[in-house]
């Protein structure tokens, strides 16, 4: 393979990600700067012409070439695009343009994989049969087509850990608020704005389910929309007691307080299932690694000594 070329592709694979992780530093220490200039009681409201017009030019016409993408992409089949919304909503991205966008970029990267393979495959197979490169441009377009998926998965699960979390604080925040006087969809919208400074996702769900409750629906089929956006067992649980109290007009608060006892009783129960397996899962790594280092150490000297006195004695004898 051609040195030169190689050294090339390294180099501009380098220069990209380190632009990337500048980017993004940049943005973490301005949204730090602007929290901190909230917690001071200052608001900074930035003019729309100081925006980089350039950035969202090139992002508007990505965004478009993938939705363009996403159309020849398309599924026929209407349930399998609801199922890759519920899939986009529970990972955070309720933009209706979220599925077509989503499909766009599978065919977009299965097409910037098998580019990288022309260029880079054709050397790593020169002296190899030609079912080699086809194989080599079948797997990159493999990869490329399903890695959004898999990085979709990842997603919906990370979410999903960071609403877990979450959630006890939350329920103690909604506990206090209806103690203190406050109605349940009072309460909702209240914890939604305070929780989302910590748990940014909760709070919007949150949030969400606050404006559909202003927006006329009922608190029953609201908390369900709920429940189908999360997909989290504590949220499930949370849902089925508040539909409960208010179908039988019990006590909120108590309700609650229960629950949140319960909540951190499961909570505890877990972690001492967890520190019980433990042990378990140190076998392994004590067996394979652990084990033949002290077998050397405690049986190493007696060997030797075998080896130069015992065995020679035996065998002159």
């Amino acid at each position: 393979m051609d040195s030169a070329l190689l050294i090339s592709g390294m180099v501009f694979v380098l220069m990209t990600l380190l632009m990337m992780g500048g980017y993004t530093l940049f943005q973490s220490r301005q949204q730090a700067k602007e929290w901190g200039e909230r917690v001071k009681g200052k608001t900074k409201v930035v003019p729309e012409a100081k925006q980089d017009r350039g950035l969202s030019y090139i992002k508007t016409r990505l965004l478009g070439l993938l939705e363009k993408l996403g159309q020849a992409n398309k599924p026929k089949d209407q349930a399998e695009t609801s199922r890759l919304r519920k899939t986009l909503v529970s990972a955070g991205y309720r933009n209706p343009r979220a599925p077509i966008i989503f499909l766009g970029t599978k065919i977009f990267l299965m097409v910037i994989s098998i580019g990288i393979f022309l260029l880079f495959g054709g050397e790593l197979t020169k002296n190899k049969p030609m079912s080699y490169f086809i194989g080599g441009m079948v797997g990159a377009a493999v990869v490329g087509f399903y890695a959004p998926q898999l990085w979709l998965s990842t997603s919906v699960q990370k979410r999903k850990e960071r609403i877990v979390d979450g959630f006890p604080d939350a329920l103690d925040l909604m506990v206090v608020c209806v103690e203190a006087g406050l109605g349940l969809d009072q309460a909702i919208a209240r914890v939604g704005e305070e929780i989302s400074i910590g748990h940014k996702d909760l709070g919007d769900e949150f949030q969400i389910l606050s404006l559909e409750l202003r927006a006329g629906l009922t608190r029953e089929q609201a908390l369900r929309n709920l429940n189908d956006r999360t997909d989290v067992d504590e949220i499930r649980s949370l849902v089925a007691l508040l539909i409960q109290t208010d179908r039988f007009g019990t006590s909120i608060g108590q309700a609650l307080r229960v629950h949140s006892d319960s909540m951190r009783m499961n909570r505890r129960l877990k972690a001492e299932e967890m520190a019980a397996k433990l042990p378990v899962k140190l076998m392994g790594p004590l067996i394979l690694c652990i084990f033949p280092a002290l077998l050397i150490v405690i049986m190493g000297p007696g060997v030797i000594l075998l080896m130069k006195k015992v065995f020679p004695a035996m065998g002159g004898g």
